[in-house]
């Protein structure tokens, strides 16, 4: 489902929001700590901070679903997956490597922008939760025509 250009561009320095909603489908969004797309490419991994994620923790475990927007912060290409829990666990070695990375390549983004590294570094990002989901639906949500539309591939076909 997820070509490896889209695994390069999910797993650089894009910002990520990560969606959920309660029972009474009251959203909730938290920082993504960076996304690592697993063997496959159907399923995704974020990570989100200990410290500031016990609704968005609370709200997987009751429904399962997960709405997850990565945007690139020098030309706003954006994407917007959908999917379904597959695992929620505490954030090991391997997953500090990656949002070790997913912080240097972040901090750069924002840099670009102005935003000076030292700040973005302030982000609480260990202890984090480890999300795995499945993907079921894929989004352009780029601004300008085709915003909010299915993601195709390059033989037109929709992910």
């Amino acid at each position: 489902m997820i070509s490896a250009e889209l695994v390069s561009f999910l797993e650089s320095g894009v910002s990520i929001l990560v969606g959920t909603r309660d029972a009474r489908l009251f959203p909730e969004g938290i920082r993504g700590l960076g996304a690592r797309v697993e063997d496959g490419g159907e399923e995704v991994t974020v990570f989100v901070p200990e410290a500031v994620g016990a609704t968005t923790v609370a709200n997987l475990r009751g429904n399962g679903r997960i709405a997850v927007c990565c945007s690139r912060i020098a030309d706003h290409r954006s994407l917007q997956m959908k999917g379904r829990l597959v695992e929620l666990r505490p954030g090991d070695e391997r997953d500090r490597e990656s949002v070790e990375v997913y912080r240097v390549e972040f901090a750069k983004a924002l840099a670009f922008a102005g935003v000076p590294p030292r700040l973005t570094f302030r982000i609480s990002y260990w202890p984090c939760h480890a999300v795995r989901f499945r993907v079921e639906s894929l989004f352009t949500q780029t601004p300008g025509p085709g915003a909010g539309d299915p993601l195709r591939t390059a033989g037109g076909a929709v992910s």
